[in-house]
């Protein structure tokens, strides 16, 4: 089986790991401050805070701009459903904003409009999660604008992005976000097994996220609200959760962003490969941004309707290319349409997600592995 996406593990990942379990820190120790460090130093961010997981870390993201019942907070239905997940677990009321047609992410018309409808109903969102999507930067220029103009915060959920640029600054140092989250997920462009980051330019809402993935615990004795009784002592400040990374975690991902511009550059010349294969095929490859770098974490392909996709990817499966679909709008799945969402209330969102197709892109996949998928998409879509 050629998997869609799938990590790259060498023997310096294998021994930064191994260092950690014959250390005494498996938790907790030192490597969660390197591996922040290099993630941070890495695209240009004034802090990062390690969680266990992208999902844990858009969590915490909203619980640090103070999202919580009788807040609002939109986002898009291409994307995976913790993008509007962690507005829920806040007790939140979710709304979302259709898609662009050919970037995926993001519609910025369609967000001023309903922007402009909510202003008019004193019904603002308090804060809106951008996504972007398959590795591709959203239009931030004209974001920014809205986000001057009507006043929500900004999370970038940038699970699928780091590496990339948009207008040549890094994602997770762009000065339009209050919070940007990136995922090290096993099929990300890096992987700490699981595991997530936040970054800020923020000082408070870095120390906010750090409180609330411990627990709501402060432990720093010029933030203790009561007298320090020594060093045992503790407080907790905030109703916070476990969602700590490990050591061991960590040092893998701090291990994996060493090899980060050869994975990018990996990835884009895969994509390029599929871009002159695919061609001359009846298919709609990514478009990609005039002014933005994408790191590539997916490469979707559109095919011509809903009923033509299911017997491609059953093809391609029979075949061992492990195609998938990216993704299912979150509007539509039962939780949502319990909360009043239904079909046709983000027709570009529906329309893409019947008709995607995400072909295998990662930085171990071959070439001749490529032409296998290419060849066999080929026959299938004879």
């Amino acid at each position: 089986m050629i998997p869609y996406g799938r990590q790259s593990i060498s023997h310096e990942d294998l021994a930064a790991v191994e260092a950690v379990l014959r250390s005494d820190w498996l938790t907790q120790g030192p490597a969660v401050p390197r591996f922040e460090a290099a993630v941070a130093g890495y695209v240009g961010a004034q802090h990062a805070v390690a969680v266990n997981s992208a999902t844990s870390a858009l969590h915490v993201a909203c619980a640090a701009l103070g999202v919580g019942p009788g807040s609002r907070v939109w986002t898009v239905p291409n994307t995976f459903v913790a993008s509007a997940n962690c507005a829920r677990y806040c007790g939140a009321d979710v709304g979302f904003v259709d898609i662009d047609r050919q970037s995926y992410c993001i519609d910025v018309h369609d967000l001023e409009r309903r922007l402009r409808a909510a202003r008019a109903s004193s019904a603002l969102p308090d804060v809106v999660v951008s996504v972007d999507f398959a590795g591709q930067a959203c239009d931030y220029e004209s974001i920014a604008k809205l986000k001057a103009e009507f006043g929500f915060r900004l999370i970038e959920d940038a699970s699928h992005a780091i590496g990339a640029t948009f207008r040549d600054q890094r994602i997770g140092a762009l000065a339009v976000a209050d919070i940007t989250v990136f995922s090290f997920h096993p099929v990300k462009i890096v992987t700490s097994a699981e595991g997530g980051m936040l970054l800020t330019a923020d000082a408070d809402l870095a120390e906010s996220a750090r409180r609330l993935r411990s627990h709501g615990i402060e432990r720093d004795p010029q933030r203790l609200l009561q007298k320090d009784e020594g060093g045992w002592y503790y407080e907790q400040q905030a109703l916070g959760w476990n969602y700590r990374i490990t050591d061991l975690q960590a040092a893998l991902g701090a291990s994996q962003v060493a090899r980060i511009d050869g994975f990018l550059e990996r990835r884009r010349a895969l994509a390029r490969r599929y871009d002159e294969a695919l061609a001359a095929l009846p298919l709609q490859r990514p478009w990609q941004r005039p002014d933005a770098l994408s790191a590539y974490h997916l490469y979707p392909v559109l095919l011509r309707d809903a009923a033509q996709r299911r017997l491609v990817y059953e093809h391609l499966r029979d075949a061992g290319i492990g195609v998938q679909v990216h993704y299912l709008p979150v509007h539509l799945q039962p939780y949502y349409r319990a909360l009043g969402f239904a079909p046709g209330d983000f027709p570009v969102a529906e329309w893409y997600a019947e008709r995607t197709l995400s072909l295998p892109l990662y930085a171990d996949l071959t070439e001749a592995a490529q032409d296998s998928v290419v060849a066999a998409l080929s026959e299938a879509l004879k």
